[in-house]
């Protein structure tokens, strides 16, 4: 009987399938929990058009900045796009070069839940009669307008965790956990970069925040991204 082994031999074979015009979520708050070395093996792949979900545009040379520099993405879908560093989006839009899709920070999250649970979307208040909720159905409940937001799936989640057994089962390391476990369970594949590997069952199961049903490769990460964890 052949054991599961969702353990890959480096980032490029945990992005095998990307493909141009892939949407691909990425994992991370700042420099906390960034799939580094997932998002170096993104621009060695030379996949194009992408559409990216992600909480920032990254900073200069790092995290998603660098796919947007490279001319990599067509549309990004975040919550917060001006972070100070984030000149590689501010130039792009600029020239009219990529799309943004702003998303105030919960909705984000509960859009790509929304995915993760199988569900239709969900009515929020929060940018009724604002521009970001031109165009969407509006609804009032108890007095208050509502506008229907629809969930966010991806071709392709590139997430962080500290450890990862072979079944694909993870833990986080404290900040580090931020988007990445919602992001694992709204993708299509779900390409895991992890500090270190531990044997089946080493992982107490109260402490699993990802189950490995939700990650299909895992990959260990290279030096250089440790302290993105």
């Amino acid at each position: 009987m052949e054991l599961v082994n969702k353990q890959v031999v480096d980032c490029g074979e945990a992005v095998a399938g990307l493909h141009d015009g892939a949407t691909v979520m990425v994992g991370g708050f700042g420099s906390s929990g960034l799939p580094g070395g997932l998002i170096d093996a993104v621009l060695a792949h030379g996949a194009r058009g992408l559409t990216v979900i992600s909480n920032n545009a990254g900073y200069d040379g790092e995290g998603v900045a660098s796919l947007i520099a490279a001319g990599r993405v067509r549309k990004l879908v975040c919550s917060y796009p001006l972070t100070a560093g984030a000149t590689a989006f501010r130039d792009a839009y600029r020239r009219g070069e990529i799309e943004l899709e702003l998303v105030p920070q919960g909705t984000l999250v509960e859009r790509i839940r929304c995915a993760g649970a199988g569900l239709g979307g969900f009515y929020c208040p929060i940018t009724a009669g604002t521009i970001l909720g031109e165009g969407k159905p509006v609804r009032e409940i108890g007095g208050v307008r509502h506008v229907l937001e629809l969930p966010l799936r991806a071709d392709f989640a590139l997430i962080r965790g500290r450890h990862a057994d072979r079944l694909g089962n993870l833990d986080y390391h404290l900040a580090g956990r931020n988007f990445n476990p919602v992001m694992a369970t709204a993708a299509r594949v779900v390409a895991a970069e992890v500090d270190g590997m531990v044997e089946a069952g080493a992982l107490d199961p109260e402490q699993v925040v990802t189950p490995g049903i939700f990650v299909h490769r895992v990959v260990v990460a290279d030096q250089r991204y440790g302290g993105g964890r």
